[in-house]
């Protein structure tokens, strides 16, 4: 099976690689390598699959000294010709997609990347598939899609229609969009709304990496909303292995789906959305408190306001992912920090 993962140069995007890698699949990496936050370890990530910094240029393929049947190509997904003649020289089974402008606060200062990355970028992976036999598309979507609806557990049934950020409406669009496509062309497509995901070579803008950080330099740790926040963290693991049941089982029209009762979750179209999270929020100061102890310091605390574009809490209803996939990220968070914080160590200091 051959498979296009955009965003092998990030998080999430080189951890699913590595897996698919490992499981003895053909990869196609693919990543613009911005300069969102860091480059540095973005090539470090890369270079962990065998992809030399020195060998990366702009439209070329690199060929990874670990794996045979790995091969990486920088490359926008707006630079439409580039994309869609990758498309038609590759001949993709399937196809991940990953790449986006993200961040919630940073939408906010700049919110014509996210048009034209999330955006135009994504109609040009649609296009790709359409056009190319592609069997299964699924794509990062993102639990910030919940927006204003307050019914905990956020649960992929609920309407959707109430972002309160740019970047949250960008993925609600790849889900519509995605829609679009699986109902005019039948391609089976799959969105991912991945819960707050954190653990080794994580973003450096993710809480977890921002605190560590400067507890180790003993600096303070801005809380925002004076601390009453919870999230659904969710281990990168336990991300990966939802990822994967889902590639490896693309949906099919829903016989039972009424477009008098609409199911925002599925259609008659071969679509689906999933939530991917633990299941099970966790207070931001018990979250400090579990990486204080790894540590063994105490953090500086700096309460602050809520943010702009952020909510209060977020909490994932995973029970069609049980259903369907038979698969409930289920590691705790105290494991996961302190994997986190043995990978920061062993990479920064």
């Amino acid at each position: 099976m051959k498979i296009l993962i955009t965003g092998t140069a990030g998080f999430i995007g080189f951890n699913l690689a590595y897996y698919l890698l490992e499981r003895g699949e053909e990869v196609i990496g693919l990543d613009c390598i911005n300069d969102y936050y860091d480059v540095n370890l973005k090539y470090a990530r890369l270079e962990q699959t065998g992809i030399a910094k020195e060998a990366i240029e702009y439209g070329k393929f690199v060929q990874s000294t670990k794996y045979s049947n790995y091969k990486f190509i920088k490359l926008k997904l707006e630079d439409r010709e580039a994309l869609l003649r990758l498309f038609e020289e590759e001949k993709f089974d399937k196809v991940c997609n990953l790449a986006a402008q993200a961040g919630v606060r940073y939408s906010i200062q700049n919110p014509f990347t996210y048009i034209d990355s999330n955006i135009v970028g994504f109609i040009n992976i649609l296009e790709g598939c359409r056009h190319n036999g592609v069997k299964h598309l699924a794509y990062a979507s993102s639990s910030s899609v919940y927006g204003l609806n307050e019914e905990m557990p956020f649960s992929t049934h609920h309407n959707v229609d109430h972002p309160i950020s740019l970047y949250a409406a960008s993925k609600k669009s790849n889900e519509l969009m995605a829609h679009t496509y699986s109902y005019l062309y039948g391609l089976p497509t799959t969105g991912l709304r991945f819960f707050t995901v954190y653990g080794p070579w994580g973003r450096p803008d993710m809480a977890l990496f921002l605190f560590t950080k400067a507890i180790i330099e003993g600096k303070p740790i801005d809380v925002f909303n004076n601390g009453e926040m919870r999230r659904d963290f969710t281990y990168i693991d336990d991300i990966v292995e939802g990822i994967v049941r889902v590639i490896d089982n693309p949906p099919v029209g829903n016989t039972a789906w009424s477009g008098m009762h609409p199911d925002p979750s599925c259609s008659k179209a071969p679509y689906k959305v999933f939530n991917i999270g633990n299941s099970s929020p966790v207070r931001l100061m018990d979250f400090i408190e579990s990486i204080e102890k790894v540590l063994g310091k105490t953090a500086q605390k700096n309460f602050l306001p809520l943010q702009a574009g952020d909510v209060p809490a977020t909490w994932a209803d995973v029970e069609d992912l049980v259903e369907d996939l038979g698969y409930k990220p289920n590691t705790s968070i105290n494991v996961g920090v302190e994997r986190f914080v043995m990978w920061y160590k062993t990479y920064y200091l």
